[in-house]
This record gives C-alpha cells, sequence and structure tokens, in this order.
C-alpha cells in the first residue's frame, strides 16, 4: 500500500510541476485580478477561499501567532500559563479561518536552519527528496538520521539538463520538541518553515510522518459534484444514443417494409417484362420464320409422284434439307430449278438404292426463298 501511495504521490508532484510550469495559472490569476473589483466587496468575501496560513513562533518565554505576510500578533502565549489555557487562546484565535482552508506553519530562525542551493541533473526532479537524502552526509554536517530537512525546486535558470534546488536542514533535537510541544497545545503543523521578513520563505522541513491528515470536505464535495456531472452528462449520452437507435430501429423497419414492397413490384415487373419478351419473342421468331406452307406447296407440285419424302426440316434461317426416295433422285435438281420458294438445290452426301423399294435413296438440301409473312402481307406505301 505504501508504496502505491507513493506512485500515486509521484505522480500528483508531477502533475503540480507541469501545472505550475505552464501559462495557466499566471493567466488565470491576471483575469481573477481583473474580475475581482467589478465583484461587490460584500460577494468577494462571501466567496472568498483557499488556504490562509497562520505562523506560530517560538520566543524565549512563549509562543507568538500571526497571519503569514502580517507582522502583527493574533494571540501571545507565555509558558507559565496553564497548558489548557494557552491551548483555548491558540484555538481561539485559529477560530477566524474554516477548519478547511486554515493551515499553520511552525517557523524556525533562520539561524537554526542550515539552507544550500544545490544543482540537480533534471533526472533527480521527479523524485527529488529521496535522491537529496542518500546525500545528505556530503550536504550537510550531520549525519541523515539526525536531522530533518526539506528540498523544494527553485524557479532559477541553470544550464541544459540540469535545474536548481534548495535544501534546508535542522537537528532533531531542535524541532522535535517544539512539535511535541505544539501537539499538547493542540497545534498540528502543516509544515515547518523558515521566516523571511513577515513571510514564509517556502522550504518545508516538516517530517513526512508527522504531517497531519487532513479530510478536505470541500475537496470532495467537489469530487462528488464532478462525479455527478459526469454520471449526468454519461446519462445523457446514453439516452441520447437509445433515442437515436430506437428512430433507427423504427427507419430501418419501415425500409424494410418498403424494401420487401419493391421486392415485390420488382418481381411482377419482372414477371411481366419476362411474360412481354417471351410473347414478343415468339412473335418475332414466327414472324422472322419463312412460312412452311408455300415451300410444301412448291414441292409438292414439283417433285414427280413417283417420289415421296420421308423427312422434312426447315430452320428459323430458311436452310431448308428434306430426305426421300425417287426413282431416278439425279433429276430431281432438274425439277427443282426454277422455283419461286426454293433456291440453291443441291445433294448432301451420296445418292444410295434402297434394296427395299427398289429406288434411289437421298437427302437433298435447298434454301428457302419465301418472303416473311408481314412484308408479303404489308401493304403497299402510297
Amino acid at each position: 500500500m505504501t508504496t502505491l501511495q507513493d506512485a500515486s504521490q509521484l505522480q500528483l508532484d508531477r502533475m503540480r510541476r507541469a501545472w505550475r510550469g505552464s501559462a495557466l495559472p499566471g493567466f488565470l490569476r491576471w483575469w481573477g485580478g481583473e474580475l475581482s473589483p467589478l465583484v461587490p466587496a460584500r460577494w468577494r468575501a462571501a466567496f472568498a477561499g483557499g488556504q490562509r496560513w497562520y505562523a506560530i513562533e517560538r520566543g524565549e518565554d512563549g509562543w507568538r501567532l500571526r497571519r503569514a505576510g502580517e507582522a502583527a500578533s493574533l494571540a501571545e502565549i507565555a509558558d507559565i500559563d496553564g497548558a489548557e489555557h494557552r491551548a483555548g487562546v491558540l484555538a481561539h484565535a485559529l477560530r477566524e479561518a474554516d477548519p478547511t482552508d486554515r493551515r499553520v506553519a511552525l517557523v524556525l530562525p533562520s539561524a537554526q536552519v542550515l539552507r544550500r542551493r544545490l544543482v540537480l541533473p533534471v533526472a533527480a526532479r521527479d523524485n527529488l527528496r529521496q535522491v537529496v537524502g542518500f546525500d545528505l552526509d556530503r550536504q550537510t554536517p550531520f549525519r541523515a538520521e539526525d536531522i530533518h530537512y526539506g528540498v523544494r525546486e527553485l524557479e532559477e535558470t541553470a544550464s541544459e539538463g540540469r535545474f536548481v534546488a534548495e535544501l534546508a536542514a535542522t537537528p532533531r533535537s531542535t524541532l522535535d520538541p517544539l512539535l511535541d510541544e505544539l501537539a499538547v497545545l493542540g497545534i498540528h503543523p502543516d509544515r515547518v518553515d523558515v521566516a523571511q521578513g513577515s513571510a514564509l520563505a517556502g522550504v518545508d522541513l516538516l517530517p513526512p510522518a508527522r504531517a497531519p491528515r487532513r479530510v478536505d470536505r470541500r475537496r470532495r464535495l467537489n469530487a462528488a459534484l464532478v462525479a455527478a456531472i459526469v454520471l449526468l452528462v454519461f446519462a445523457g449520452m446514453l439516452t441520447w444514443l437509445h433515442n437515436r437507435n430506437a428512430a433507427l430501429a423504427t427507419m430501418s423497419a419501415t425500409v424494410e417494409s418498403m424494401r420487401a414492397d419493391a421486392q415485390k413490384v420488382s418481381a411482377l415487373r419482372q414477371r411481366l417484362t419476362d411474360s412481354a419478351g417471351a410473347s414478343g419473342f415468339l412473335a418475332r421468331k414466327k414472324t422472322e420464320s419463312p412460312s412452311i406452307m408455300p415451300v410444301l406447296e412448291e414441292l409438292t407440285h414439283r417433285l414427280p409422284d413417283d417420289t415421296w419424302l420421308e423427312r422434312f426440316t426447315l430452320n428459323g434461317t430458311g436452310q431448308l434439307g428434306f430426305q426421300g426416295q425417287s426413282p431416278q433422285a439425279a433429276r430431281l435438281i432438274d425439277a427443282l430449278k426454277g422455283a419461286r420458294t426454293l433456291g440453291e438445290p443441291s445433294f448432301q452426301g451420296t445418292i444410295q438404292s434402297d434394296p427395299t423399294s427398289g429406288k434411289e435413296r437421298f437427302y437433298m438440301q435447298a434454301k428457302a426463298l419465301m418472303p416473311k409473312p408481314e412484308t408479303a402481307n404489308a401493304p403497299e406505301a402510297r
């Protein structure tokens, strides 16, 4: 669990550094400063929030409490007073700030704190405290187990690949008794800093083990509100998607119904087209094919009476074929010359004798010359 907390704290530190290094905080401060005079003073006081820092310092004969950045004291308590009285005085002085926003810093005199400027590689920035902690024996005249220390990154420029940090250290024998005494008075400092005039230097020497655990109700409320907003947005998106899918399903059903009707109409149209095409094809074939009756009539008149046909074919291109028997098959060519409906008569294969009938078996081909019925029956143009 500690490893997980350290990893999450490391990520938070990286995010804080990225935020501080961006131009957005400065812009927001400028923008807020420009808008603040436009808001009534009562409203500014009602909506004022954020951390309010107090500095508590140890004097020769007691403690002194003041607001950070101000020299005037809010409360001064002497060691000769009872612990309950001193704790009550401090609690009354701190009551002006909301407990959520109240922060207390134990301020040490500069003479009790060793401060050093360090130039470190950029790789040490992600785990600055641990990196500096390994080098405390060389950077300070104390052993690491004998001091409390803090380290912070400075906004100074350094050479490429390096940055500037400040190390502050104080002996445990100096700091621990002060923290124990404040704990008896009901004060648990949020940081241990160094005096820089009436302000705070910005370095924190408070041991992580003695840092107070605060429950930020306002942050929890804000987190709950953000979570609620996200859930509402997500619910709105789901509702929109549901309505869209419902409308799409309705449209799809309508389209499918119309598609089924269209398919039925298309099938009926296709059947009508096929029927019309079939009837037209038959009619066209009928009109394009030569008439068979004139051809049969011509053959009947021109073939001798002792000749008969066994097979007769006439295809759509007018190619005529007929097979039969005749006493003198060679004379059939002369018999068919000059026919109106027959042309180019010729024998196909050889003429063979039929031993049964004693006649000659033949197979002939010719070209039907009869005009098409529509051409023959068409009225003359006027």
